[in-house]
């Protein structure tokens, strides 16, 4: 079996300097980062995680708590964590917490109880996972929505912004009466793009009140909560649905209604979908820099693991409208 000093004499470093680029410090030079990971995969060296978690009190693993496995938004985002994480020395165990803040207290407990690294988590809102994280000495960064009730490094998307500017697309379209499909209450991406779609609206003063269906964030939720837009007396002429399940939800019950899109329905949907460009109607979209967000994280989870004091961060990406026909009424008309 090979040893630490196999890998410095292939690496032509030495043994401490291996040491250094296992346990993720950033003062190595990456050019030698890369021949020590190198030498590593090619001696197929493990490390004696035993000796190493004694000396540390802490494991080489983070936690990655999503909200949702079965959302496409997370793949990429799971990636730049993990690309990341392997090249500072540290593996990923993804954990689903299926929007249940009851699995989501689960997975932060077994985080604690095995002293991981770090936890990079997408909240579903539970406070008491929230409380447990920051009460733990376990650096934290939040993604994609803010951690309930406490200050820590977060990574996240203009959402309020984001949401505006889809709004006010559907209304430089020609649609009037615009209707915005959000997730739950108290969940921060719900919540700011609502705030982005009624901040529009009001610039724009439209007839009417705005028309607003808080669902989850599913398919199914997506689909209920197109239906009973559709069969209010204020029926909308075009939606903005606030992810992209809920989105493919919504397009299956107009599907099912034989509802036209764009022509009597407008459609757009915050998150890019892969066969967005592919369908007929092509459906407009709010992408989000999905890589980069996971990415930034684990960049500052690296970061908070070498630094434990300081200030949180807070960085916040730019999300862009990538409009095609699903909005297009004036095209329909044509």
């Amino acid at each position: 079996m090979p040893t630490i000093y196999d890998v410095a004499r292939e690496a032509g470093v030495s043994a401490a300097t291996v040491s250094r680029v296992l346990n993720g410090a950033r003062t190595v030079d990456p050019a030698m980062v890369a021949r020590v990971l190198t030498a590593v995969r090619e001696l197929g060296y493990r490390p004696n995680a035993v000796a190493r978690n004694l000396r540390r009190s802490r494991t080489t693993l983070w936690a990655v708590i999503i909200s949702d496995i079965g959302n496409p938004f997370f793949t990429a985002t799971v990636r730049g964590i993990e690309d990341v994480a392997q090249q500072a020395g540290y593996s990923v165990v993804l954990c689903n917490s299926d929007e249940d803040p009851a699995k989501e207290e689960t997975y932060v407990a077994a985080a604690l109880s095995e002293q991981m690294a770090g936890v990079i988590i997408a909240s579903s809102g539970s406070a008491k996972a929230a409380r447990s994280l920051l009460d733990s000495p376990i650096p934290v960064v939040a993604i994609d929505r803010q951690l309930p009730r406490g200050e820590v490094d977060t990574v996240v998307v203009d959402n309020e912004a984001g949401a505006a500017t889809a709004t006010r697309h559907l209304l430089d379209a020609g649609y009037r009466r615009v209707a915005c499909v959000t997730g739950p209450e108290g969940v921060s991406t719900a919540d700011l793009r609502l705030r982005g779609y009624t901040s529009a609206l009001s610039a724009r003063r439209p007839p009417g009140e705005p028309l607003i269906v808080r669902t989850d964030f599913r398919e199914q939720g997506g689909y209920d909560a197109m239906e009973s837009l559709l069969s209010s007396a204020e029926r909308p002429d075009a939606v903005f649905v606030a992810n992209n399940l809920m989105t493919v939800g919504a397009l299956r019950c107009l599907a099912d209604h034989d509802v036209r899109v764009p022509a009597e329905m407008g459609v757009v949907g915050f998150d890019e979908i892969p066969w967005a460009d592919l369908v007929r109607p092509s459906l407009t979209t709010v992408a989000q820099p999905t890589y980069e967000l996971g990415r930034m994280a684990a960049r500052l989870l690296v970061d908070r693991i070498a630094t434990p004091a300081g200030r949180p961060a807070r960085v916040v990406l730019p999300a862009e409208l990538r409009p095609r026909q699903s909005s297009a009424l004036q095209s329909s008309a044509l």
